[in-house]
């Protein structure tokens, strides 16, 4: 993988964790109940394909 490739895996590895942290205080501060449930889930999926692709990033 060449060094451009790896600076941008890294940056949509940032920007998946940045989102995730978004999405995650929306959800705890303004949602109830299942909808609460999906979107922390889905930030925590995210959350984890970011800190993935930082990893490859550092590879």
């Amino acid at each position: 993988m060449d060094a451009m490739t790896k600076m941008w895996v890294s940056f949509i590895g940032i920007g998946l964790m940045a989102l995730s942290a978004v999405v995650i205080t929306l959800a705890r501060s303004r949602t109830k109940g299942v909808v609460r449930f999906v979107l922390s889930l889905v930030a925590f999926g995210m959350l984890i394909v970011g800190c993935f692709c930082g990893f490859i990033s550092i590879i």
